[in-house]
């Protein structure tokens, strides 16, 4: 047992300090944020009741840089807690993510209120430097250059009882001329496959049933450890794993999309039969200035090989409109891989400058009002296709994983809602008996719209399971012990999307 003299002096300090964790951009940005709260909540921080609105003790920026407006966004907020931090002593500004390892002192030369500043790579050391800021008076400024561990190792305050992400890997190795992630995340560095599955066990010990395994290039998984075939062998390995019932990964790249993963996919059953694939562009000519290493004809045939495997996999993908140098010709080829492919989904953008990257330098800039007619264009033919899509599910039974905050009208209509396996997302009735988040139900959809489906029947069985055991028991302890909420925070399955041009695999 710990001693008092073994504690940190920073655990007796802020035994009752709040925080508040403000999260923008991708996916690894959201786990990077499960990570700090897990940090501060380790060093003696308590989340603050949900709606402080800067109300917290301290207050954390997780930032992106992936827009040309981020910085506006982080400065105007940092503006509109200046007077707040001014009339609360002892109040505390951290700044990290990607925008804070690119901009580095900036910050705090245009928001001297800010205590600290940290990077992707050294997140582990917030408290330290909100500690060191707090003693020495005086802002801290630190940026790794490199990774300094494996976010993983770090304590972690997760979100979800029922299902978690797992990441695999950090970094990238491409070189898209829309993206400047690469340079903020590093070269892709890979977890070893055994850390990976004991992390995986040990979630499902505490009755998460779900995982995403998450990584910016997550399919380039193995480039590191020197083994083409890991990522195709870790899926088949989650196969293994007892009371792990569903499997996702978020995202893969086409140009390491090889035909050992579609088998692995096929084969392992709790692999979902689900897949987000960045298309980007349907124009040779574009992917090749967006220095995408495939060709129409290559994505094209990654999804005939997999829908060939797996015939009711849904397929999802990310599209930007408006890339420099587009012609109409070139939007028109855009188009057609949407006819071709029939994307379940598409996260359609219209190109926006991001500072720091080759295509933000290049000639033929696309007018404004271009790019918005073809952006309109395209979700218009994708909303025809995604519900012509969903018509294809009515009648089907399928089981669903309830899902915790899904259905923002299921109060007023009397429904639960969950994921199917192909992670739709459905809305059913609600059975007499209890159903909890992470329990499973089996339904009949009785209507299809563009971006749900509706079971109206009655709930054909409900399979309660250990997932829904953590539910109950996570919110038996909050109950007893009320906690704030963390903002950004994932939900089950791949999570929505988001607010910015596709670039990166998980953007």
């Amino acid at each position: 047992m710990t001693s008092s003299s073994d504690r940190s002096p920073a655990v007796d300090v802020l035994s009752t300090r709040t925080y508040e964790i403000r999260t923008y951009g991708c996916q690894m940005n959201v786990h990077d944020s499960e990570r700090l709260a897990g940090l501060l909540e380790d060093a003696g921080y308590v989340r603050a009741p949900q709606g402080s609105d800067g109300d917290a003790d301290v207050v954390v920026f997780n930032t992106c840089a992936v827009r040309e407006n981020a910085d506006n966004k982080l400065y105007g907020n940092l503006g509109h807690l200046a007077p707040k931090k001014a009339s609360r002593p002892g109040m505390q500004i951290a700044v990290g993510g990607c925008l804070a390892q690119k901009d580095r002192d900036t910050i705090v030369k245009r928001a001297p209120w800010v205590d600290v500043v940290f990077g992707t790579h050294n997140i582990g050391k917030l408290p330290v430097l909100l500690e060191r800021a707090r003693v020495q008076e005086e802002a801290q400024v630190e940026i790794a250059e490199s990774l300094e561990a494996f976010p993983s190792t770090l304590p972690t305050r997760r979100e979800s009882a029922y299902a978690a992400w797992v990441s695999i890997s950090v970094g990238c190795n491409n070189t898209c001329t829309f993206c400047i992630v690469p340079a903020l995340r590093g070269k892709e560095k890979d977890r070893r496959p055994g850390d990976i599955l004991a992390e995986i066990e040990a979630l499902v010990a505490e009755g998460v049933s779900e995982i995403t395994l998450l990584g910016q290039n997550v399919n380039a998984y193995g480039s590191d450890i020197g083994d083409r075939e890991a990522f195709s062998k870790l899926l088949r390995a989650c196969g293994t794993i007892d009371g792990l019932e569903r499997v996702r990964f978020t995202s893969p790249h086409p140009r390491d999309f090889t035909d050992d993963v579609i088998a692995a996919m096929a084969e392992t059953p709790n692999v979902m039969p689900q897949l987000h694939m960045p298309l980007q562009s349907g124009s040779d000519p574009i992917l090749k200035a967006m220095r995408r290493s495939y060709r129409q004809e290559r994505f094209l045939g990654i999804i005939e090989k997999v829908r060939a495997a797996i015939p009711h996999a849904a397929i999802s993908t990310d599209i930007i409109v408006g890339f420099p140098g587009e012609t109409e010709e070139d939007f028109q080829q855009t188009l057609h891989v949407v006819r071709e492919a029939r994307f379940a989904q598409a996260f359609t953008f219209q190109y926006s400058k991001r500072p720091g990257t080759p295509a933000a330098e290049m000639d033929g800039q696309i007018p404004k009002q271009v790019v918005q007619e073809r952006y309109e264009r395209l979700v218009a033919l994708q909303e025809e296709i995604s519900w012509e899509e969903n018509k294809k599910q009515v009648g089907r039974t399928l089981e669903l994983m309830v899902a915790e905050g899904e259905g923002r009208k299921d109060d007023t209509t009397h429904r639960l809602s969950g994921r199917a396996p192909d992670n739709r997302l459905v809305h059913f009735t609600k059975p007499d008996q209890e159903v909890r988040p992470g329990d499973v139900v089996t339904v009949e959809i009785t209507y299809a719209a563009p971006h749900h489906l509706l079971a109206e029947g009655p709930v054909l069985d409900v399979r309660r399971t250990r997932a829904g055991d953590a539910w109950e028991k996570r919110t038996a302890e909050k109950a007893a012990k009320p906690a704030g909420v963390l903002l950004g925070l994932p939900k089950v399955g791949v999570p929505e999307p988001l607010p910015a041009v596709g670039g990166c695999a998980v953007d």
